[in-house]
This record gives structure tokens, C-alpha cells and sequence, in this order.
């Protein structure tokens, strides 16, 4: 996948051991897990590109940069593993770190995948960064160059919805709204703006992450946006 920092978005139950976690976590982290999905992006010249991507769980191991408890690692197909952790404050992300990196990146301050209580109106603020906002001439065109940490506020807006994917239906899933903004030169005519970043994300039991829908409009001659959606196809 061209873009796997969505994951971020769209990529995040243990503190200090390797017990197993419950088998209805809302992000199970224990190893063995296979997660595939379909990855649409509709970008503002109305071009569409499908691509796909997986996730896997590989267990439970220690991290040297971190102190002597270890954390759940997760690896993307896309050549980033993510290093996890899980307590009674939520699920968050302790560190990262690309085929291209020498070695793992703390996360500092630790960033929440999801934030405990697990209830209606929970919040939590991680940083992001844009993924479909590009300058129509300038280089280089992605935004997230320039804007690399961009905060974005979550909220848990639901626990019992229900969602189709390719993957068949689910139900009593939990479902997030991540809303930020990044400050940019649109045109002559506007100047600086604040545009909008918009995220949805569904979390269901037993299973995880199942969709997430990312939304950047630009409606700037300068700019264009685009959407993308992340949908579950299969998973083990």
C-alpha cells in the first residue's frame, strides 16, 4: 500500500506480561491474527485506486528502547511494524518502525488507538497527518511534507452500531470520529485556510478494526483532496 500511515491511523491488550488478552478485545493483539482489507481512494481529479492490505499479529516481545516489559507487535504488509500495549487507560501504541529504520521510534507522549472508558463520549487527542491533500504544481505535492503532526481530537460516538463490509456484516461495534485540521495556502483568492480532516473508524469485538473512512477535502485551485476508505475482507 502506497500509504500506510492511514493505518495510523489505521494500525494500533498488555502491560508489562503475555497474558492472553479476551478473546471480545475491541483490537486483539495476541499473536496468530491475519487481517486483509480493501483500501478504495477517490482522489480530487476523480481518479480511483484499489489496492489491498494486511495486518498480522506476531506476538508478544520485548523492545530494548522500552524498558523490561514487552509490548504486542504488529507488522504491515506494507513494511511498518507497530509496537502495543494495553491497561486499564486503553489500548495505545508505545512505538513504530519502517524497513528503512534502523531501529524502533518511541511513540512520546504514547499514542491511544482507544481510550478507556469504552463508552459514549470518551475522548483522547493523537497526532496525524494528511494523506490525500496534494498541491497541484508545487513540489513537493503531498501536504503531510510540510505538516508531518497535525492533532486530531477523537471521540467515541457509539458502542452498538452496526456496519456491512466486504467481510459480512457486524454488529454492537464501537464507533470513532477523529476531526483536525491543517492550516495551508489554498489560492490568491482564499489565502491561508483551515481545512478539514475527518476520520471514522469501527471496532468491533472479537475481530477490530473492520472500516475506516478518511475524508480531506480541498476546494482550492491550488489543492486537491480526496477521500479514502479502508474495508475488512477477511480476517483470522
Amino acid at each position: 500500500m502506497k500509504h500506510p500511515a492511514l493505518l495510523a491511523t489505521a494500525c494500533f491488550l498488555l502491560a508489562g506480561c503475555t497474558a492472553k488478552p479476551p478473546a471480545d478485545a475491541l483490537f486483539p493483539l495476541e499473536g496468530g491474527h491475519r487481517w486483509t482489507y480493501r483500501v478504495t481512494t477517490l482522489s480530487g481529479d476523480d481518479s480511483i485506486e484499489r489496492e489491498t492490505l494486511t495486518l498480522r499479529t506476531l506476538g508478544a516481545e520485548a523492545l530494548p528502547l522500552l524498558d523490561t516489559k514487552s509490548a504486542w507487535r504488529r507488522r504491515s504488509d506494507s513494511g511498518i511494524d507497530y509496537w502495543l500495549r494495553a491497561d486499564e487507560t486503553g489500548i495505545y501504541r508505545v512505538a513504530s518502525k519502517t524497513d528503512i529504520q534502523v531501529e524502533a521510534v518511541l511513540d512520546k507522549p504514547l499514542r491511544f488507538v482507544l481510550k478507556a472508558p469504552y463508552t459514549v463520549g470518551t475522548q483522547w487527542q493523537a497526532t496525524t497527518t494528511s494523506y490525500l491533500l496534494m498541491r497541484r504544481s508545487e513540489f513537493p505535492r503531498e501536504i503531510r511534507h510540510s505538516h508531518p503532526s497535525i492533532p486530531m481530537n477523537y471521540q467515541i460516538e457509539a458502542v452498538d452500531g452496526r456496519i456491512d463490509t466486504p467481510a459480512g456484516p457486524f454488529t454492537n461495534c464501537l464507533r470513532v470520529k477523529g476531526v483536525g485540521s491543517v492550516r495551508v495556502y489554498a489560492d490568491p483568492a482564499s489565502g491561508w485556510r483551515d481545512l478539514p480532516l475527518t476520520s471514522t473508524e469501527w471496532y468491533c469485538k472479537g475481530v477490530g478494526l473492520v472500516k475506516v473512512q478518511r475524508d480531506e477535502p480541498a476546494q482550492s485551485a491550488f489543492l486537491t483532496g480526496g477521500s479514502r476508505t479502508l474495508e475488512l475482507e477477511s480476517w483470522e
